[in-house]
């Protein structure tokens, strides 16, 4: 029993491998994709090797060793369209998503709840092709941007049945609903938390995207580039806010420039006339004290309220002469782009904004139509992550045959292990975090047609360098 319980295991999930593969085949234009081999460890009682033809009018191979305390590795050879099942599951399969449809994020949760709801889409379209007998069913709610109410709505999901849910976007939306959902094995795949102290291995919580131990050091990076000698942190006081000025405030010392104030605001600010006046006054004594205005950066680590941030600094002469550096949390802001007052002040300090960049795949490109079509803008990075996150979902049901989430938990690393979605490769570390990636650098431009945001460079991991175009 042992032995046929390794290989149907291995035979599982080359069934998902192979399905995935013939995405395009059967109708589903750049669908993501499985890499083999696979890698699967199985305990059985002595070495056997077993070669599988698959039907449905096509050929794919799968041979499986399976050795005692072994791993098996599967490796599979697509000849044509193969289809496949899933398990035994009927009827609607409830996942969750978790967005900020209002709130300090309202713009990104916009962007990310239409591109889940093409990936549902586009599953269930791979379902009815496939043969599976279940359906993906897509339960969103709004966090509005506060940690308490993220956590109210997954209570609330879980009682629908959720195991699964893609978000929440806000990390210390993620820090409130964690607890719960370790203890009642629930799977969350948040695209944008980036906070570091929640990459946490062996729980529940997975991270499409890289933690901000990447993200911290390129502001000080870029001012240090820029000749600046001395840098002002303003930033949100939440746990993604601290946690990436912590990490900026790090990389500035170790790079010999001076801290010369720190200003905290409440996350639920919405007017700041106060702290605008102290960061002005802060300036102001730098400067009088013989540093030159382009010797000096403001890094400010904020959400969309970065757009009343801007209205109110711009009544300062002073802060239009000192240089300006961002976070993904306003990267293609469209609430900044949208105001006029806000939009001219970023563009004239030049408020350059990081955001991990995924790989330009056909599936990013076409998706990126979708969203302008319905929403008249380009998503930002993080709504591709949230597609990816659906499909990888999916994929594991189908592996383990089972809406668990204890289940998909564990299989969860293999799949994305062997996937190529809408953002590329997803390369997870031990927490469960993206590993790495790049960096595009956003900053909004004047055109002929008002304002847009467009990309002026990059910091590139791998040689930990920012170019410009």
């Amino acid at each position: 029993m042992r032995r046929e319980s390794g290989v149907s295991t291995a035979a599982a999930i080359a069934a998902v491998i192979v399905a995935i593969l013939v995405g395009i085949g059967i109708g589903i234009a750049a669908a993501p994709s499985i890499v083999a081999p696979a890698t699967v460890t199985s305990t059985v009682e002595k070495t056997k090797t077993v070669t599988t033809t698959l039907g449905a009018g096509a050929t794919a191979t799968v041979t499986t060793t399976v050795s005692v305390e072994k791993t098996a590795t599967v490796t599979s050879t697509v000849e044509k369209t193969v289809t496949a099942g899933a398990g035994g599951l009927t009827g609607e399969i409830p996942i969750g998503a978790l967005f900020p449809l209002s709130g300090g994020l309202g713009t990104f949760g916009e962007n990310n709840k239409v591109i889940a709801e093409i990936a549902v889409k586009e599953v269930n379209e791979f379902l009815a092709k496939s043969g599976a007998g279940w359906r993906l069913k897509l339960y969103v709610e709004d966090t509005e941007t506060k940690p308490s109410v993220a956590l109210e709505k997954l209570m609330s999901l879980h009682a629908k049945g959720v195991k699964v849910v893609v978000g929440p976007m806000a990390s210390a939306s993620v820090k409130a609903l964690k607890e719960y959902a370790d203890s009642n094995r629930i799977v969350v795949i948040s695209p944008s938390s980036t906070a570091a102290a929640l990459g946490i291995p062996g729980d529940y919580i997975f991270r499409f995207c890289p933690s901000d131990l990447i993200q911290g050091p390129i502001g000080p990076k870029f001012a240090k580039q820029l000749g600046v000698t001395h840098i002002i942190f303003v930033w949100r006081g939440d746990a993604w806010g601290d946690g990436l000025e912590a990490e900026a405030k790090k990389a500035a010392e170790d790079l010999g420039l001076t801290v010369a104030a720190e200003i905290r605001y409440a996350p639920e600010a919405a007017e700041f006339s106060a702290e605008a006046a102290t960061l002005a006054d802060k300036v102001n004594a730098l400067i009088s004290s013989g540093v030159s205005p382009d010797k000096i950066m403001v890094e400010l680590i904020a959400f969309e309220e970065a757009k009343m941030f801007f209205i109110a600094a711009s009544e300062y002469d002073v802060l239009w002469k000192v240089r300006w550096f961002g976070s993904d949390g306003t990267a293609k802001s469209h609430a900044v782009l949208e105001d006029p007052k806000a939009a001219e002040f970023s563009a004239k300090v030049r408020f350059v904004n990081p955001i991990f960049t995924p790989t330009k795949t056909p599936k990013f490109k076409e998706l990126t139509e979708k969203v302008k079509e319905e929403l008249g803008r380009t998503p930002e990075s993080y709504a591709y992550d949230t597609y990816d996150a659906i499909w990888v979902t999916a994929l594991a049901i189908m592996a383990t045959g089972t809406y668990d989430g204890e289940a998909i938990k564990n299989i969860l690393p293999d799949i994305v292990a062997h996937y190529y979605g809408a953002s590329g490769y997803i390369p997870l570390n031990e927490a469960g975090d993206r590993a790495f990636a790049d960096y595009e650098l956003w900053e909004i431009v004047k055109t002929d047609g008002g304002y847009e945001w467009k990309a002026t460079g990059i910091y590139r991991f791998a040689t930990d360098t920012i170019t410009w175009s």
